[in-house]
């Protein structure tokens, strides 16, 4: 209870009374005013209203903007964007809360912090730092997951509830690091380059989430620290980024091999849940039982055949036994009719042969005087029996012509009976008339 040294009783206000006073005074001592601030935490509601807070260096405050005004916007508001509103201040009176009722805004050039962040954004994609072909794969079944946040953060408490929810089994290693404040990007590299070191210990991480909650762009600004994006971009281990909610976007972003929308997203993306794993592997196993069960089936069934095809030994014997002897039988009558039918070939051949023979011979003896009437005739010497003699020189050389004789020259002359010696006492060729 107030007390009232005056002695006069002071005015006693119903709160929505005080907030509606409120607002008319400042609306009356006010309106309309222009406020020149940086976006932020802006978002548009189903309805179409927009919400959305306009800071400077040294305060903000809220503000709504009205569906009809906002379908007048010739741009879209991004957060970091520094813009001209003409607005009316009032209180929310649902809960006290100062704030500019937006009839207009239009654009007054880009915030600091947003046009530092697109600048260097711009130079580390000229140097491909953000190029798709760096980033590495992410392990789906990591052995040890690292985490670089801050011990404090909930960010910490969703990524160590995720994977002991989903995957209990995985070891879990936290590099303590704060996550915004200026010397919160020293931190961030440390922890960093403090997992990548373990890499080679026993428990060597496979996978790191750099993670933490959601914040106006000043909030994040440790994760566009330009040594720490080119570190992740450089880290042996792949890095996966959950920072901010999912419409925030930092250079981490970029720079990761793999972005999540939220810290719970990131522990999800490294860790495969561990119910799905058990069912896959109760699936599998039922698979291999059925897949045995069927086989010891069809070999059951195989060997029922064989030992119904066996039966008693001794059965078997004589079955065999008595195919022998079929065997044995038909070669006998096979090998009889063989011989038969050889033996009647041989004597045909026998009574042919004789007749064969002696008629070849009959025709080779008809040849052979007919060559002999042909080689009689061909005999030169029945030629001198007609008169005529074979002339040749002292060598025995054959002459034929009568330019072949020289006077004088002693010549041989074959007849029929006997061989003469002759002299050539003149020669006369023939003329060409007597030819």
């Amino acid at each position: 209870m107030a007390v009232n040294f005056s002695g006069s009783a002071p005015q006693v206000w119903d709160v929505g009374a005080l907030c509606h006073a409120v607002a008319d005074t400042l609306s009356a001592r006010f309106n309309p005013v222009a406020v020149r601030g940086e976006l932020s935490s802006f978002s548009r509601a189903a309805s179409g209203h927009c919400y959305f807070t306009l800071k400077d260096q040294t305060g903000q405050i809220r503000c709504a903007m009205f569906r009809r005004e906002a379908s007048a916007l010739n741009f879209a508001p991004r957060d970091g964007e520094l813009v001209e509103v003409r607005a009316n201040l009032s209180v929310y009176e649902a809960r006290g809360d100062l704030q500019l009722v937006v009839q207009s805004m239009q654009k007054a050039g880009q915030g600091a912090l947003f046009e530092q962040f697109l600048l260097l954004k711009a130079k580390l994609t000229q140097e491909g730092l953000f190029a798709p072909e760096r980033k590495q794969a992410v392990p789906a079944m990591p052995r040890v997951i690292g985490v670089v946040t801050s011990l404090g953060a909930a960010a910490l408490h969703d990524v160590v509830t995720a994977l002991q929810r989903r995957a209990p089994h995985i070891p879990v290693i936290v590099a303590p690091a704060a996550v915004q404040g200026a010397g919160a990007p020293a931190e961030l590299l440390h922890g960093l380059q403090q997992l990548v070191a373990w890499r080679s210990g026993e428990l060597g991480v496979d996978v790191i989430l750099m993670v933490r909650g959601g914040g106006a762009m000043e909030d994040l600004w440790a994760f566009n620290d330009e040594n720490l994006v080119r570190a992740v971009a450089s880290c042996p281990v792949p890095v996966v980024s959950g920072v901010g909610h999912e419409t925030d976007f930092t250079l981490l972003d970029f720079a990761a091999d793999l972005r999540a929308p939220t810290p719970t997203a990131a522990a999800e993306l490294v860790a495969t849940d561990r119910g799905s794993l058990e069912a896959g592997l109760s699936a599998m196993a039922e698979q291999c039982g059925s897949a045995v069960e069927r086989q010891m089936q069809r070999q059951g069934q195989r060997l029922d055949q064989v030992s119904s095809r066996m039966g008693r030994p001794s059965s078997r014997i004589a079955e065999q036994a008595a195919k022998l002897e079929r065997l044995n039988q038909s070669m006998r009558f096979a090998l009889g009719s063989q011989w038969t039918r050889q033996h009647a070939q041989w004597e045909r051949c026998a009574e042919r042969l004789p007749r064969a023979c002696k008629s070849s011979w009959q025709v080779q003896k008809t040849a052979l005087a007919h060559l002999k009437v042909r080689l009689e005739l061909l005999d030169p010497r029945l030629v001198l029996e007609r008169g005529y003699a074979w002339l040749t020189d002292q060598s025995g050389k054959a002459l034929t012509h009568a330019h072949d004789f020289q006077v004088g020259q002693l010549v041989q002359a074959t007849l029929s009976d006997g061989v003469v010696d002759l002299q050539v006492k003149g020669q006369k060729a023939r003329s060409v008339a007597d030819k």
